[in-house]
């Protein structure tokens, strides 16, 4: 078990909630499970903990048609198929058919890694429980070559989800939970600080400003995220947009300038523009 800890890193801001969390996990040996809304950091979180920590990070991303099979490994019979008609020789090993998945990589690795399984929500419900006893054992079989494979060393193991779907009970008894809030203005500062060091106060706090109106607009379909803002702010830098532009009062200008950045679709670039408008008329 490492003696590390997870302190965050210069391009990634970790809250003390956060930080706790992670090394909370390590001790325990459990895998950390990470909840929270779309671009607030959960997938780049295990690639700021392989790095403070100076591990290697193997990184499973999970498709809507993903098997929890595939984290394991593959046999490939097509290919061993055409290889046999086409007389090769390498048919005679099984061995040459099996393609290694993400879990396997994870326990063959030298010194202990970070492991990501980023959106498990996204596969079919018993995608989380065909992964128990391999996530508890940490070891499986393979039943091709009837060989064990154990972890070397216990992986830190960090699991995203988006809250797609429910997450079995089995599965989350297993794991250390922690849902990352949307930063507040504070640590969006912090944040913004991180990617755009120079950039001048007030601009900040006009673009912080309109940033959240616009999410705390009631009714939007999506919120614009943490990686919505920094796209926003680059845009205004690269267009030199002046701080007094994204505080204009004139109606017609209720939408912040280059919004296309925050709002990504027109019912709610429409409700937005209602709202703002009603709002100023009743002033």
């Amino acid at each position: 078990m490492t003696t590390q800890r997870f302190s965050g890193t210069d391009r990634y801001i970790a809250t003390d909630d956060l930080r706790m969390a992670v090394n909370a996990a390590v001790t325990l040996a459990r895998p950390l499970l990470i909840k929270g809304e779309p671009g607030t950091g959960k997938t780049q979180l295990a690639v700021e903990v392989a790095q403070a920590l100076g591990r290697p990070l193997f990184e499973w991303h999970v498709k809507s048609t993903s098997k929890a099979q595939q984290g394991l490994y593959e046999y490939d019979a097509v290919s061993r198929l055409r290889d046999s008609q086409l007389g090769e020789a390498r048919v005679a090993d099984i061995r040459n058919y099996i393609v290694r998945g993400k879990l396997w990589e994870a326990f063959e690795s030298e010194e202990q890694p970070v492991l990501l399984i980023d959106e498990i929500d996204k596969a079919d419900i018993e995608f989380p429980n065909d992964l128990l006893r391999e996530l508890d054992r940490m070891e499986f079989y393979v039943y091709e070559t009837r060989e064990l494979v154990r972890a070397r060393h216990r992986p830190i193991i960090i699991i995203t989800s988006n809250n797609e779907k429910e997450l079995p009970d089995a599965f989350l008894r297993r794991c250390f939970f922690h849902y990352i809030r949307f930063p507040d203005e504070e640590t969006m500062t912090r944040i913004v600080g991180v990617h755009y060091p120079s950039l001048k106060r007030e601009l900040l706090a006009e673009a912080l400003g309109a940033f959240y109106r616009v999410r705390e607009t009631p009714g939007l379909k999506k919120k614009p995220s943490t990686s919505e803002l920094l796209d926003w702010i680059k845009l205004l830098l690269a267009e030199d947009i002046p701080p007094e532009a994204l505080r204009s009062e004139d109606p017609k200008k209720a939408i912040p300038p280059l919004y296309g950045a925050l709002l990504k679709n027109e019912q709610d670039v429409h409700l937005f523009e209602q709202l703002v408008f009603l709002n100023r008329r009743a002033r």
